[in-house]
């Protein structure tokens, strides 16, 4: 295995994380302030097209894509380090233009759109000109198997009519989310990997709306999470994204890249959480002696390192074998990586948050909302148990001759 960075990578690693220091983390408290300022926890503060301005003149920009022409020409091994940096402050990945659902999104446009549909829906994000949600998640169903997503989408001459309820929809609050990418139901006799289908719905499509936000953990911000209605929504057939029957194949396609990026955003999270711990440890004193030469804190910052080093050294492996064998190659790392980064990454932050005491689940200290967004990575993309679940019967497969032995 092979991890080193291409120059463009090492050089783009050295600009992102002047960047993240010297212009993203001097602004987070301005973010902060212009959306209290306007009342609504969903506004776009004029302080992040700032921000974007200068991630693109400073060539920080769509490093996702591995395409020269569009995006960096950045392969997984080089974007997994980038993507642990953007970790350290959440604004930076919308800064760059490399925030989630947005960048899934992009990377099935990319992939899959018709000439119309790159026009109209994938050349605005790249130039982060709007935002965009994938609708696949419902409330009724257990939608970690794709298989019982009820949701319809049934062609009406030159038109597809959906009619699907969907929730968990990020992003679709932001006044800048144009359309969504829905997963549906488009023959239900099929086989159960080709009942699906994808269709793009622009957001002024009537019997589309929001029903209401979903606070995570009591916090509603950013493009928010929503419950979604789609009432006999009529789109051009034109709008269908692959084949007819081909959305199983796009959602594996979609996830495997942004498991990675997840992963290595909950990586990053982690670090800077252990940089807080550390720093804080040499700075308070308890019982007579400075926190750090406490045992109990020691044993915590070297459990802390040991466990961030396996999760990145098993992450860059699933990148590795990305570039080199693919996805499908891939498959247990990636179901691996999913469940160990989160909970490494959690473990970690609870623990800075142990230490700093009350401070840590203020807000006066990054800690709590880095905690919030690693807790929920162990369920975007797939929960846990689905990943064990695909873990261990590759694992016992092997065995299965011992079987009534």
């Amino acid at each position: 295995m092979d991890f080193a960075l291409s120059a463009r990578a090492e050089d783009a690693r050295a600009q992102l994380r002047d960047f993240i220091e010297t212009v993203v983390e001097p602004a987070t408290p301005r973010y902060f302030e212009e959306v209290a300022e306007s009342g609504d926890p969903h506004f776009h503060p004029p302080v992040m097209e700032e921000l974007k301005g200068q991630a693109r003149a400073r060539s920080l920009w769509n490093l996702f894509l591995p395409d020269t022409e569009l995006g960096a020409g950045l392969t997984n091994v080089d974007y997994a380090p980038l993507c642990e940096l953007m970790g350290r402050n959440h604004l930076a990945a919308e800064a760059t233009n490399c925030s989630a659902p947005d960048t899934g999104n992009m990377e099935l446009l990319h992939q899959f759109a018709t000439p119309l549909q790159r026009e109209q829906f994938l050349q605005p994000l790249l130039e982060g000109e709007t935002r965009s949600c994938f609708a696949m998640t419902e409330p009724w169903v257990a939608s970690s198997d794709a298989t019982n997503i009820s949701s319809r989408i049934e062609r009406d001459g030159d038109h597809y009519v959906i009619n699907a309820h969907k929730w968990w929809t990020s992003g679709a609050a932001s006044a800048r989310c144009s359309f969504a990418i829905l997963m549906g139901v488009s023959d239900p006799d099929a086989d159960p990997h080709r009942r699906h289908s994808m269709i793009i719905v622009p957001f002024d499509t009537p019997g589309f709306r929001v029903v209401r936000t979903l606070p995570v953990f009591g916090h509603d911000a950013g493009g928010g999470h929503c419950e979604t209605l789609f009432e006999n929504v009529r789109v051009p057939a034109e709008y269908l994204l692959g084949e007819e029957g081909g959305g199983f194949a796009l959602a594996q396609a979609r996830l495997g890249p942004g498991r990675i990026h997840h992963c290595m955003r909950a990586i990053g999270a982690a670090e800077r959480a252990l940089e807080l711990m550390c720093a804080r440890a040499q700075q308070r004193v308890a019982f007579g002696k400075p926190l750090a030469d406490q045992g109990v804190v020691q044993h915590t910052g070297a459990e802390s390192r040991i466990e961030i080093e396996q999760a990145r050294l098993l992450t860059m492996k699933a990148a590795w074998l990305m570039d080199t064998v693919g996805a499908k190659g891939a498959r247990f790392e990636i179901a691996a990586i999913k469940v160990v980064a989160a909970r490494v990454a959690a473990s970690v932050i609870d623990r800075a948050i142990q230490l700093f005491g009350g401070a840590g689940v203020s807000d006066d200290w990054p800690l709590a909302q880095m905690w919030m967004y690693v807790r929920t990575v162990r369920l975007v993309d797939g929960p846990d148990d689905v990943h064990l679940m695909q873990i261990a019967r590759r694992e016992l497969r092997k065995y299965e001759a011992f079987r009534g032995a």
